[in-house]
């Protein structure tokens, strides 16, 4: 197991840095490595050797010889580790297993009801992830488990905040009751931040820049700036669905109506709205089939609501100035009409020089968008620099306690 708990002084570049230089999958020699660090042939072969023998590295071969014996490479060990990775929402639950590199090699979905409560959930949760993980690991260790959850959480604690649509889950202890079971550091985040983690990691790579928007039962955002998931001081960044909503010109509100963004354009509001209006709806699923089925009335509310998220998201964008905004969740995969009224208020409300490159897309991740989120942010944990060290050392140690004397 990897150790992320305890606080360690990391030298740098020390082995964690070498081996971050290696986590793109690319296969070096450790005169490559030598070259890109700076550092003395010698010490990068002592910390190459060091994250062998630890496992996160693995032969890749050899180079072109230049004369002489042709030097060997080296490359991420992706096997070095299993991560469990768990994305609950308000009506499923999807438990997969996932190598380092973020590879799903088995998940499981099944439908729930986030109100039976945190202990009945995870323990299903649980089971479900001891079973995949007995018919995959092959003797690989369990290195983390990440958990995504619709509502807010305290990402330091891993406890989640007044969640609305998760009665008896305030301020409970996921990461402690999962550790009774699973004995490893467990990461605990809201959907919408893993969802960007995995809308990038699978469809925008190169993208440094990245707001994922979901639109669901409730609406939220994942900021992804410089490179980095941006989670604010608390943990509550991205928490879209309470910003209040400007009455626009020719907006058919009334004047003062101060209600949020999720009161006007989530699922759930519109399909109050619809309901109001004579059809038969009680959920945003209900919502999404009328919009298929080519309802006049439902499309009408979903292009409104597109407008209301894209009034919000004209001021996020002048802000953060992203390269790419992501519409997810049910109603985005309702078709083209949310996806219309946001491009409709974002490029004529946001500034010129913010949208000039800005593309304003529909998620393309897939249903396991959230799991591959939930694994990448164990990895980034288990493998952080400071982490690896650690592993590196205490590798180190158990080996020089066994030696013979």
């Amino acid at each position: 197991m990897v150790d992320v708990l305890r606080p360690a002084a990391a030298p740098s570049p020390g082995t964690g840095e070498i081996f971050q230089i290696l986590r793109d999958g690319q296969a070096r020699t450790k005169a490559e490595l030598a070259a890109l660090t700076g550092l003395a042939r010698s010490t990068v072969a002592l910390r190459v050797d060091a994250l062998l023998a630890a496992g996160l590295l693995r032969p890749a071969g050899e180079a072109a010889s230049t004369g002489g014996r042709p030097p060997a490479r080296v490359a991420f060990n992706p096997r070095a580790g299993l991560a469990l990775a768990v994305d609950l929402g308000a009506t499923h639950a999807t438990v997969a297993v996932a190598d380092l590199s973020g590879v799903i090699l088995d998940a499981r979905t099944r439908t729930i009801d986030i109100g039976d409560g945190p202990e009945k959930l995870l323990d299903t949760i649980l089971a479900d992830g001891a079973a995949l993980l007995a018919a995959t690991a092959d003797g690989l260790p369990l290195v983390g488990v990440g958990i995504g959850v619709p509502g807010p959480v305290e990402h330091s604690t891993g406890r989640p905040t007044n969640p609305p649509i998760m009665p008896g889950w305030d301020r409970f202890d996921v990461p402690g009751y999962v550790q009774r079971t699973f004995d490893v550091p467990v990461l605990v985040d809201n959907d919408v931040n893993i969802l960007a983690l995995g809308e990038q990691a699978t469809s925008w790579p190169r993208v440094d820049d990245l707001i994922f928007v979901k639109v669901s039962t409730g609406i939220g955002a994942g900021i992804i700036a410089g490179g980095q998931l941006q989670r604010g001081a608390q943990g509550s960044a991205g928490d879209m669905g309470h910003v209040q909503v400007p009455v626009g010109a020719g907006s058919a509100r009334e004047p003062g109506d101060e209600r949020d963004l999720e009161a006007l354009a989530s699922g759930s509001a519109l399909a109050i709205a619809l309901r109001a209006a004579g059809h038969e709806v009680h959920s945003a699923s209900d919502v999404v089939d009328l919009v298929r089925a080519g309802n006049a009335a439902a499309i009408e509310a979903t292009r409104q609501a597109g407008r209301d998220v894209g009034e919000v998201l004209a001021t996020v964008v002048n802000l953060l100035n992203p390269s790419i905004i992501v519409l997810g969740g049910s109603i985005a995969r309702a078709g083209e009409h949310l996806l219309a009224g946001v491009r409709e208020v974002v490029y004529r409300r946001s500034i010129p020089l913010a949208t000039q490159h800005l593309a304003i897309v529909q998620s393309q991740a897939g249903d396991r968008a959230a799991v591959l989120g939930a694994a990448i942010m164990v990895a980034r944990e288990v493998l952080s620099p400071a982490s690896v060290d650690r592993y590196v050392a205490a590798k180190g140690s158990k080996s020089a306690d066994s030696a013979p004397t």
